[in-house]
């Protein structure tokens, strides 16, 4: 039976996650004490061992908000695939795309709310914290504060880069269009798009089962499916964690993904869409 509209939650959050508890902590308690209070977690687990499955059993006994647990067996990479389950046991109408390595404002979910609109996508901003101050969050085991000057302050001590994205403009500014057909920098760490829209062109293409390239196929694909971009710049931020960057090896997705250039394609690559699509 289909969830009642008044009954459904008006965000799902996918936080992807790979065996890294202490960061995954850090980033849903970042989610406690959001201003919106009418929306969903769900944990895209790409296969971890039972300590992430321990950790969200605990945090979520005494959370304001459902979390979901959505996970498969450790096969290698296969974030498209666990993505694509999580978005089939979403509640929501609109889908929130963030990493689990990423902790977010107090007004996270109701800035992406309030940028939202009918037939687009939303691309959102990251920005890096230093070492000095992902070490004190991760050994307090707290996300810090939610408020943008408390960032801003850390940013006059070079721990935080691009301060000034931690302000809000209004959601409408015609800036916000300007790349509304380009996938460049747009990346799946903060990203909202309709679930309809995510369905229509198969979801996350699962034949990418290494890193590189997933997002810009996804991207690419729904902007060619007629979902153009707008910008979350000065509305929608994520910080970052500090980590070891990837390797600037070649990515061995690039062959595929140039194939999808080369081509027309709208819908993913894969046999099949494994979730349920009826948006219930």
């Amino acid at each position: 039976m289909d969830t009642p509209e008044s009954a459904r939650p008006r965000a799902s959050v996918i936080i992807s996650t790979y065996n890294a508890p202490e960061a995954l902590e850090i980033s849903l308690e970042s989610f406690r004490h959001q201003r919106e209070k009418n929306f969903e977690i769900i944990v895209a687990d790409d296969g971890s061992t039972p300590a992430t499955a321990e950790l969200i059993k605990r945090i979520a006994a005494n959370f304001p908000v459902p979390i979901k647990h959505v996970w498969h067996p450790d096969e290698g990479f296969r974030l498209s695939a666990i993505r694509n389950l999580a978005a089939a046991q979403a509640s929501s109408d609109y889908i929130i795309f963030i990493d689990g390595d990423c902790l977010v404002l107090k007004n996270f979910v109701s800035q992406h709310l309030r940028l939202r609109e009918p037939g687009m996508f939303l691309s959102g901003r990251r920005t890096w914290l230093g070492r000095v101050i992902t070490r004190r969050i991760l050994a307090r085991r707290k996300p810090g504060s939610g408020y943008w000057p408390y960032w801003f302050m850390w940013a006059l001590a070079g721990q935080v880069t691009g301060p000034f994205e931690l302000l809000t403009a209004p959601a409408k500014l015609s800036f916000r269009y300007r790349l509304r057909g380009r996938y460049e920098r747009a990346q799946t760490c903060n990203l909202a798009v309709w679930k309809a829209d995510f369905m229509a062109i198969g979801g996350f293409d699962e034949r990418y089962q290494a890193h590189g390239f997933e997002d810009s196929d996804f991207v690419v694909r729904l902007i060619r499916s007629g979902v153009p971009r707008k910008e979350g710049v000065f509305g929608s931020i994520v910080l970052h964690l500090n980590h070891p960057r990837p390797s600037r090896k070649p990515s061995p997705n690039a062959g595929m993904f140039a194939e999808l250039q080369a081509s027309e394609r709208v819908m993913a690559g894969h046999i099949y869409f494994a979730g349920d699509q009826s948006g219930a």
